[in-house]
């Protein structure tokens, strides 16, 4: 069943139209992700879902109920904001309970439920302590119990861990994903980071402009983007345009490329920098093969990266792993082959 719906909405302030007429279905206990640039409508959209704006065209429903123009604490949603919004003067606990004092709950009931939501996000030992003397992993977590504990049937979080540090955002992470799936919560989460969207979502929205680019699992955004856009917004680095001619992707500038499809309409090609192999004892199974010279070689671990130059002209940034080569023996100027195949070659239509 489909817990919530957008149809044909749209938003515009001033003659700035925000969001353009977009569609989307979520389905009870998805993981939503709106994933794009800052600017592109993702924020305006979720305060649309909530109620803290309404749209000036289109329909939104929340369990088959149009609630288009209702106010939002009519709706059946909760929002976690970027800023976690919490209270300053009041406790952990008062500040978990205050959803269910505005829903009028009995006072034993509210007891109950706080401590029960406490536990759930590993704060039941900091109930009388204030937002102020917790870290912000911890007033993170406030702002989530917050959310849960009126038990909406949607779950809304505006980039909520864009505040942490890395390995605070990791640990969120896994926090909301085994909360969403315990408690089986409808959520839509928006982020501009691609990794925090493959890791978390069910299906992931691109959105670019106001307008949706592409819905998909994670694996199909990741591995089958169709725009020019998707493909550079989930970092696929190199990306030529061209079209086809006799079987080959042609690029701008010459290079001919074997891909799987050549169907028309092929605007451009994207290619990993992963997909590439550097010097391949056996190059048969590589219909790609290219002399390039490497420009720069740079070391990140467990990959080297190194920015090469085609014989054309043409430019492409290549990720091979450390423990195959040795940094030692790529030098800038050195020539080196390049091969990958045809079917890593990603094709794209707009």
């Amino acid at each position: 069943m489909e817990e919530l719906v957008l149809n044909q909405v749209k938003k515009k302030f001033g003659d700035n139209v925000v969001v353009k007429n977009i569609s989307l279905s979520i389905k009870k206990g998805e993981l939503v992700s709106l994933l794009g640039p800052s600017g592109c409508g993702k924020s305006t959209t979720l305060r649309l879902i909530s109620g803290f704006l309404e749209p000036d065209e289109g329909e939104i429903k929340i369990n088959d109920s149009v609630v288009t123009h209702i106010p939002p604490n009519k709706r059946d949603t909760a929002l976690v904001f970027q800023n976690y919004a919490l209270f300053p003067h009041m406790t952990v606990a008062d500040n978990v309970a205050y959803g269910l004092k505005m829903r009028k709950v009995p006072k034993s009931e509210i007891k109950t439920r706080v401590s029960e939501t406490l536990k759930m996000v590993h704060l039941d030992q900091f109930e009388d302590r204030y937002p102020g003397q917790l870290s912000g992993g911890q007033q993170q977590r406030i702002a989530l119990a917050r959310a849960i504990i009126v038990n909406p049937r949607v779950l809304l979080l505006d980039e909520p861990l864009s505040n942490l540090d890395a390995k605070l955002r990791d640990e969120m992470r896994n926090e909301i994903l085994s909360l969403q799936k315990r408690l089986d919560l409808t959520c839509i989460f928006v982020t501009h980071d691609q990794e925090e969207a493959l890791v978390l979502s069910d299906k992931i929205v691109v959105m670019d402009e106001g307008n949706i680019r592409q819905i998909g699992t994670p694996s199909e955004i990741f591995d089958s983007p169709k725009s020019y856009f998707t493909a550079d917004f989930v970092g696929v680095r190199n990306i030529y345009g061209g079209k086809i001619e006799d079987g080959y992707f042609v690029t701008d500038q010459g290079l001919k490329v074997n891909l799987s499809s050549t169907e028309e309409g092929i605007k451009h090609i994207g290619i990993r920098p992963n997909m590439v192999v550097l010097n391949p004892s056996e190059v048969s199974d590589y219909s790609n093969q290219f002399k390039v010279k490497i420009n720069q070689v740079i070391y990140k671990g467990t990959f080297i990266e190194m920015d090469t130059t085609f014989e054309n002209g043409e430019s492409m940034v290549v990720e091979v792993p450390s423990e195959k080569h040795d940094i030692n023996s790529l030098n800038s100027g050195d020539e080196v082959f390049l091969c990958w195949r045809a079917d890593k070659v990603i094709p794209l239509f707009v």
